[in-house]
């Protein structure tokens, strides 16, 4: 952190419903330009969401308030955190904008454009700003730009992502008694987060092109200066998970993207369940420009440990020298001062949402499909 930063005012941020995941507002207490100070969520909620709300507030040792325009006043907010349900990403980060907030939101940003749209018109109308949390200070992100950006591939003409997530999402496919009753996809989330696999929290099933494409697509985003998909060709499945299934939910696509300039990008990408890789995942880059090539294991650097009486879910490979939270929090505080813009933007999430919906179009009908730009 730059020495100067740490003289500038603290940041006070309010937690706006924590119950998809807690490392968001995890990382911003971590670092010393932030300052949480309340946890809050609408009344009506469901007792799950309450529950998991009012832990986080007692670890934290800050109020718990069940009306997130109170405590926006009543606690003079600088910005929020907003970690709800996916499905309520917007319609609470709607909420903040109009209140004259800053809003750093969990991914996806959304499952649909009009709300993305929203959100964007309260944030420019209120004149704050947003930053969508990602991956993309990963130091092999972060080493894959610079070799794009010191000309050692020349010219980016192609891009392919695998990102294959070794997580579990319950009962393999197929592996149920005939006649069982469909998995119902909440009560499968709420099973499943103690292991922290649950992603796709929420009523609305999603599958892991909306739970985890924002990240490859990100990515991409990243990689190729911000350059638009114009069209995209998909194929999705349930491959893996039961409940995907029983939900008509992808575990497992792959998509082509036809991109501006000439420029084409490829994903694969699924949760194919802890027993298939060591880590937490099979996630490379492969670069291709017009002077050479390059592949980029997104894990990288790592360590592997292997030992008896191993726990079951303990990644046995180890990232080291992964600061992207921080750097996430940092790039936030310094949006907020004015100094630098936010890495992925809440323009540049709307963008990666349409890309997913219309993945998700062209692998229903088989056919290429337009992206849907603002």
């Amino acid at each position: 952190m730059n020495p100067t930063d740490r003289k500038k005012p603290p940041i006070r941020a309010g937690v706006l419903s924590v119950v998809k995941h807690d490392y968001l507002p995890r990382a911003l207490a971590a670092h010393p330009r932030f300052e949480l100070v309340c946890v809050t969520d609408d009344a009506d909620r469901p007792q799950w969401t309450d529950d998991r709300n009012e832990v986080f507030a007692k670890e934290f040792g800050i109020p718990y308030l069940t009306n997130p325009e109170q405590a926006f006043a009543e606690f003079e907010l600088d910005a929020v955190i907003v970690s709800p349900e996916a499905e309520r990403h917007c319609a609470l980060a709607v909420r903040a904008a109009e209140a004259g907030l800053h809003v750093v939101v969990d991914k996806p940003l959304s499952t649909r454009l009009d709300e993305c749209d929203r959100l964007i018109n309260a944030l420019g109308k209120n004149g704050v700003h947003c930053l969508v949390w990602n991956r993309n200070f990963l130091p092999a992100i972060v080493q894959a730009k610079e070799a794009i950006d010191s000309g050692q591939v020349g010219t980016l003409s192609s891009i392919h992502c695998d990102f294959y997530f070794a997580k579990d999402a319950g009962p393999p496919l197929g592996s149920l008694p005939e006649g069982s009753p469909p998995i119902d996809w909440l009560e499968r989330q709420l099973e499943a987060h103690a292991d922290g696999s649950d992603g796709g929290v929420g009523t609305e099933p999603m599958g892991e092109l909306q739970v985890e494409g924002i990240y490859p697509l990100a990515y991409i985003h990243l990689l190729t200066g911000g350059a638009k998909v114009r069209r995209v060709v998909a194929r999705t499945a349930s491959h893996f998970h039961q409940a995907h299934a029983d939900n008509d939910v992808d575990d497992l696509a792959t998509v082509t993207l036809e991109m501006e300039n000439g420029m084409v990008a490829t994903l694969c990408l699924g949760r194919i369940g802890a027993a298939a890789h060591p880590d937490i995942g099979e996630i490379k880059l492969h670069l291709i420009g017009d002077r050479g090539a390059a592949v980029i294991s997104e894990a990288r650097p790592e360590v592997a440990c292997y030992h008896r009486n191993q726990p079951a879910l303990q990644f046995k490979h180890e990232r080291v020298a992964d600061e992207n939270n921080y750097l996430l929090s940092e790039n936030f505080a310094r949006v907020i001062d004015g100094t630098e813009s936010p890495m992925l933007s809440a323009r540049d999430a709307r963008d990666i949402c349409a890309t997913v919906l219309a993945a998700l179009a062209s692998a229903r009908t088989g056919e290429p499909t337009e992206v849907d730009h603002l």
